[in-house]
């Protein structure tokens, strides 16, 4: 029944008017006489009505839908003044208002601000036009408001004429901190750079970025939507659509705009974040519809409407989702709600909006509390005069002070106090009971200095006339089932961060986090995003960190590099791992197998060291060389040996050195003692006079083998000095550092292999001319085939050494190292010791000679004979050959003739036997 009669009343009056403008004193909705008077600027209506008449006449028009929130702060600036009249502050000097309804329109602000401008005490309020206003005193000494910052920036350029203080305690708009258009402007808010900086936090840390804007279409609406544009920019957050709702509720496409506004939300499924500039007229109107649609989202509230107490009793407000807001800081209000409980005591004479509202509280009485307030903002005047006439008010105390918003009663407060603040330093050394006494742009000066305690805070204007103030960021929570506005923390701008007052408070915060916002999915650590073709960088496709890549956080937007010398990645990694460095380590098999092999050699070279000092005076060693040439050869094979313990383990810098020098060196001693034997035994058993001339002249078995390694200690110095080998790390495999002695110069390595291949090819040659030895003594046929094993293995080796990488490279050339040393050692002395130990019978004097003899005997035949060639097939020549020597009789002293047709005469010496025996001596002491 009761909704009923709501409806009924708002059906009755098609038109919400109040008092019509009859004369300028009409014009003035609270005033109160003054030595110095304040003027003010509230939009205590929400519209104003636009005549249907045709033509247009320049007439100020009336006003529609009373606001309680800016009727209590009209309240508010009156009770701040009746406190400083009845204090010490001013010091017996009172101070006055004038308060005008803005209407929330520019053209009756400036109405109003032309008031203001007109000459104090001018009867017909006449503004007079001046080049220079420094000694004009107009009506009001300083201003406060407006409500809205679209009135406050064209409400600033005006009095900037006159240079009179205007300070608002709601216009928070950016812009307005420019001091070169607004210099007369002050504010006790902070600006929208805070606001929208907060609002942005608020989100970035919530984990959302793709949410809706919706702000009416007005300096105010699209000075905040810019700002928090660039806010949001910077806290990578994406705006999905922008919504611009028409500034005037008496615009014909405002519920066009609404619906379409609404169908956007509804379309965009996954913005679940909303953020709302708007005035709280039309939030009102956008939550209705909002409501019948069913929309459940996250709103993020302006300071505009976040602590609007009307919006918050819609009914089914709860259905909309959570509401978060940032509202004012807040102060200790108390003495205010005391005033507003004896507000029914004060005369309404000269105050119309009071007047108003007890007419209002009498229409309106019978209804419940949200009806209450509907019927309040939709009454009309004319429905007003009806129906009061018969009827006493009830007052309503509960219902102002339940609609109060706290941050907008405290910096209108605290407005007052600053002008009175300013005022008080004037009037130190002058009589302001003279409205004369001091002029407003004096007062500008004084206001710029002004400080004021809040909260036992010392608070004042910064260079761009803002006072950076915190935030309250408020929570619209259900409790009883009443919605109620809870502050959950607070949000300071010169710090840049939320503070809360208990866990509980922070986890209220946290849980927004539980709702999702965004265009596409987090991506996980060890993944990246990818721009889509979205023009949004919100928009995106999670991609794996390639291979060395790593991401640690959610949402990046490029994966880190590794190092790729020291640590790797695998795809879709989350950090980078070091790498593990390889070399060929102790414990290796196959390190395990080369050692085997090389303790096998060092006991191989014992083994026969020890044989060889056993039967030192047999034959077969004496025919090596004896001791010396043979622990000489042994010992370099040892060395040899001993040089492939330095390929295995983690690489030093002495390792690095020790084991190519000691290798070469060693190798080089051992081919040039194996040389200094084939010299011997090719000296030994040539019959060309000519070759053993020549050998006996190059056979200086010291100084050779001296000379042969000194020349290569010579290459391995130089090496050493300027090209030295060192450690090196090889970054090669992926996923190891493998650790490896670089040689320093290829070159010098080269030069180092290239003279042992050189020594070794000439020991070749030697021991190939003497390779038809004795068939017991066939030395110079081993070393042969030792030479040919050496150059088989470093011929193979090095194309392998060149392909192949890894910690197995050192053991490549360890490799070729056993395989060269083994080949030489086993072909020098295994035959040897095969004689020693199972030939016994034949390592002796006598079978030596005789093995010589036979031998001697055999070339100096072959000797004889092959000094001519015999043509067998030559009987056309006509030439005598003699078969023998004997039967020819051609023998003279033991020499035989051979004369063919046309040719001299060829000698050659038949070798007695006694001659034979002796040489076959000679040979075996010679060897």
């Amino acid at each position: 029944m009761t909704f009923i009669s709501f409806l009924i009343l708002c059906f009755v009056v098609s038109t919400d008017i109040t008092f019509s403008c009859q004369n300028t004193d009409d014009f003035v909705g609270a005033s109160s006489p003054g030595d110095i008077v304040i003027g003010g600027l509230f939009a205590v209506h929400s519209e104003m009505l636009h005549p249907e008449e045709h033509p247009i006449k320049p007439i100020i028009q009336n006003c529609a839908g009373f606001e309680i929130q800016i009727f209590l702060q009209t309240l508010a600036m009156i009770h701040a003044i009746e406190m400083i009249n009845n204090s010490t502050l001013l010091s017996g000097v009172t101070l006055g208002y004038e308060i005008y309804d803005t209407c929330a329109e520019v053209t009756k602000a400036m109405a109003s601000a032309l008031r203001f401008l007109s000459k104090f005490n001018s009867s017909e309020d006449v503004v007079e036009f001046k080049c220079n206003y420094s000694d004009y005193i107009p009506r009001i000494k300083a201003v406060i408001g407006a409500s809205y910052s679209e009135v406050s920036m064209a409400v600033s350029r005006l009095l900037a004429l006159q240079l009179i203080p205007q300070v608002s305690p709601a216009s928070s708009a950016e812009i307005l901190s420019d001091k070169i258009r607004f210099p007369s402007f002050f504010r006790t808010v902070p600006s929208d750079f805070h606001q929208t900086r907060a609002m942005a936090h608020l989100i970035c840390e919530s984990g959302w970025n793709w949410i809706g804007v919706i702000a009416t279409d007005d300096d105010n609406g699209r000075f905040a939507l810019d700002s928090f544009g660039v806010q949001a920019m910077a806290n990578n957050v994406c705006i999905a659509f922008k919504e611009m709702l028409p500034a005037y509720l008496s615009d014909n496409t405002f519920h066009t705009k609404v619906d379409h506004a609404i169908e956007k939300i509804v379309k965009e499924t996954r913005v679940n974040v909303i953020v709302v500039f708007m005035r709280q007229f039309h939030v009102l109107k956008l939550f209705k519809k909002a409501v019948e649609k069913n929309v459940n989202k996250i709103w993020i509230a302006s300071d505009n409407w976040s602590a609007a107490v009307k919006i918050s009793t819609i009914p089914n407000i709860r259905q909309l989702g959570t509401i978060v807001g940032f509202g004012f800081k807040s102060g200790d209000i108390s003495t205010f709600q005391d005033f507003l409980r004896n507000l029914h005591e004060k005369p309404a004479d000269n105050n119309k909006f009071l007047h108003e509202y007890i007419m209002l509280l009498s229409v309106c009485a019978h209804l419940e509390y949200h009806d209450f307030q509907m019927c309040i903002s939709n009454q009309s005047q004319d429905d007003l005069l009806q129906n009061v006439e018969n009827k006493h008010h009830i007052w309503r105390d509960d219902f102002l002070n339940a609609n109060i918003e706290p941050g907008f009663i405290h910096s209108t407060t605290f407005a007052v106090y600053a002008i009175a603040h300013a005022i008080k330093g004037q009037c130190k050394d002058r009589n302001c009971k003279d409205p004369s006494a001091f002029t407003p742009w004096e007062l500008l000066e004084e206001l710029k200095k002004v400080t004021v305690i809040d909260d036992g805070k010392e608070i004042k204007f910064d260079s761009n006339g803002d006072m950076s103030t915190s935030y309250d960021v408020l929570l619209w929570k259900e409790i009883d089932g009443h919605m109620e506005i809870t502050t959950m923390a607070e949000y300071d701008p010169k710090k840049g961060g939320f503070i809360f007052k208990d866990e509980e408070k922070k986890k209220e915060f946290l849980d927004l986090k539980k709702v999702q916002s965004t265009c596409s999915q987090h991506c996980r650590p060890g993944q990246m995003k990818k721009v889509t073709e979205s023009p949004h960088t919100c928009c995106y496709e999670c991609v794996y960190c390639p291979e060395n890549h790593y991401s640690n956080e959610t949402d990046m937007d490029y994966c880190y590099r590794c190092n790729n010398k020291t640590y790797w990645a695998p795809v879709n990694s989350t950090t980078c791992y070091r790498k593990t460095i390889h070399f060929l380590v102790w414990t290796d098999w196959f390190a395990i197998f080369l050692l085997l092999l090389s303790a096998f050699g060092v006991l191989l070279v014992l083994s026969i060291s020890a044989i060889f000092t056993k039967n030192l005076n047999t034959p077969v060693v004496k025919a090596s060389g004896g001791l010396t040439v043979c622990y000489t050869i042994l010992f370099s094979h040892f060395l040899i040996f001993l040089s492939t313990v330095f390929f295995i383990d983690e690489p030093t810098k002495f390792k690095c050195k020790t084991r190519q020098a000691l290798f070469g060196i060693s190798f080089t001693l051992c081919i040039s003692c194996i040389l200094i034997k084939s010299l011997k035994i090719l000296l030994a058993f040539s019959f060309d006079p000519k070759l053993q001339n020549f050998l006996k002249r190059v056979y200086k078995p010291i100084p050779t083998v001296v000379i042969c390694t000194g020349i290569q200690v010579i290459i391995c110095t130089f090496w050493l000095i300027f090209r030295t080998p060192f450690v090196k790390q090889n970054f090669s495999i992926p996923r190891a550092i493998i650790l490896e002695c670089n040689e320093g110069s290829v070159v010098a390595f080269g030069i180092m292999l290239g003279y042992i291949a050189a020594l070794a090819f000439i020991c070749f040659i030697f021991a190939f001319k003497g390779r038809k030895l004795p068939e017991n003594y066939n030395e110079a046929k081993f070393i042969t085939f030792g030479m040919l094993i050496y150059f088989i293995a470093w011929i193979v080796f090095i194309p392998v050494y060149a392909t192949t990488f890894g910690k197995y490279l050192p053991a490549v050339e360890i490799i070729v190292v056993l395989i060269s040393n083994y080949g030489i050692l086993c072909c020098t002395f295994l035959p040897k010791c095969y004689i020693i130990i199972y030939k016994q019978e034949t390592n002796t004097k006598s079978a030596f000679l005789k093995m010589i003899y036979t031998y001697s005997s055999k070339s100096a035949g072959s000797v004889a004979v092959s000094q001519v060639s015999l043509d067998s097939k030559s009987s056309s020549s006509q030439a005598t050959t003699s078969g023998s020597c004997k039967s020819e009789k051609n023998s003279v002293n033991g020499n035989c003739h051979f004369q063919m047709p046309g040719q001299t005469l060829i000698k050659a010496k038949a070798l007695p036997e006694n001659m034979a025996r002796t040489r076959a001596r000679k040979r075996l002491s010679s060897i």
